[in-house]
């Protein structure tokens, strides 16, 4: 029997919940961004007209003006997105237990355990859950209906605004092999350039691949996007209420002026390490490695990451390897405008270990102090808050400056 899966997105989630309170705005272009004076000046969500001048979200301020000069901007309030967000998915759970959010503004909802209750056509319930939200809390839905995530996603994206499309098994190629991989989940820009240089460039022609040959292109995650452009993924609908396993731990910055200097990038990088560490340890977790994402002032990304010698959830050790990798990304004057520090490979505290090598086996004890220093630090932020006492800038452990 075939799953029923809806996959619900909110249409410009953050500017439909702005535009409630700005009725007057809902004819004129309008755009919610961050703020310009502290460097997080991009488009986070725009309304229907702005969409016509093709502005887009994710890029920055003056790039939209260039292509609306009368763009109406009006600034984020995330903890009203929030709200709205749970009044949402208050009302899909009316409709099952089963209700995974996938960010703030879609969820998915596998009703196929609950569908005779509801009248038992899906495309029915899709435009009922449509017309509700709207009625109850003036926002506007896209519904997908299919019998996999992948494809209920694919359906909520097919039609836009306040529309729902059925991907069923008599239509979904016809429907889907045309698109673009792109649209697919998944299927990052990075992916797409690299199936591009192959003749790949639709969903039907990646369906179409060798598992093998994909494999050896993309790893293992070639033949599971494979898999899912011929309608076979099984990846399950969880509840909100269940836990899911953390993959990795992060934190990123943007800076209020570039960092062009060794000592400023070293106090990014610690300040980003501490962070991580501190979560890390309060989740009970070990990084099996770390991934550094530097970020210069046109937007583009360089990423790197690195296997740890020891599973680690100390400040110091996340913020050596962080260095380390920073040192191979960037080379000082050049300007840094963000910096992103993610512990990898996590390990739930007891099944992490370290392999004794003889000709560093001294360094046990300077370990174990430096758990007890770092464990007291946590403890003194716990009673005293978080700003109550910081761990020292990262030095390096060597006299020569890794950036040099």
């Amino acid at each position: 029997m075939d799953r029923v899966i809806l996959h619900c997105d909110l249409n410009c989630f953050y500017a439909s919940v702005e535009l409630l309170s700005h009725p007057e705005l809902r004819t004129v272009p309008m755009a919610v961004c961050g703020d310009p004076a502290s460097r997080h000046g991009i488009i986070l969500a725009k309304n229907e007209p702005a969409k016509k001048y093709g502005v887009q979200t994710a890029e920055t301020i003056w790039q939209a003006k260039k292509k609306c000069p009368d763009l109406v901007l009006l600034p984020p309030h995330h903890d009203l997105y929030r709200q709205y967000s749970r009044q949402v998915n208050a009302i899909y759970d009316t409709y099952t237990d089963l209700v995974e959010p996938f960010g703030i503004d879609e969820s998915w909802l596998d009703i196929t355990h609950t569908l005779h209750l509801l009248g038992g056509d899906a495309q029915a319930v899709a435009n009922q859950l449509r017309e509700r939200i709207k009625r109850e809390l003036g926002l506007t839905l896209s519904v997908g209906v299919s019998f996999n995530k992948v494809f209920a996603k694919l359906g909520s994206d097919y039609k836009k605004p306040d529309a729902t499309t059925v991907i069923s098994r008599e239509n979904w190629r016809q429907l889907l092999w045309p698109l673009p991989v792109g649209a697919m989940l998944y299927v990052g820009g990075a992916a797409q350039k690299l199936l591009h240089q192959y003749g790949v460039d639709t969903l039907g022609q990646l369906a179409a691949c060798k598992p093998t040959m994909l494999e050896t292109l993309m790893g293992k995650m070639g033949p599971q996007l494979q898999a899912c452009a011929n309608g076979q993924d099984q990846d399950p609908v969880r509840s909100r209420y269940e836990a899911e396993p953390v993959k990795s731990v992060g934190n990123g910055t943007t800076f209020p002026q570039n960092l062009t200097k060794p000592e400023q990038v070293r106090t990014g990088i610690a300040m980003l390490c501490d962070s991580v560490a501190t979560r890390l340890r309060h989740a009970g977790l070990y990084a099996g490695g770390v991934q550094v994402t530097v970020r210069d002032p046109a937007f583009h990304d360089r990423s790197r990451q690195a296997q740890l010698p020891a599973p680690t959830h100390l400040i110091r050790d996340l913020t050596a390897a962080a260095m380390d990798l920073t040192s191979q990304l960037w080379k000082p004057p050049t300007p840094i405008r963000a910096l992103t520090v993610t512990a990898i490979h996590l390990l739930p505290e007891g099944s992490a270990y370290e392999q004794v090598d003889l000709f560093t086996a001294g360094a046990a004890p300077q370990r174990e102090k430096q758990e007890k220093l770092e464990a007291a630090m946590a403890r003194i932020r716990g009673k005293f808050g978080s700003g109550a006492i910081v761990y020292g800038a990262a030095q390096p452990e060597k006299e020569e400056d890794p950036f040099s």
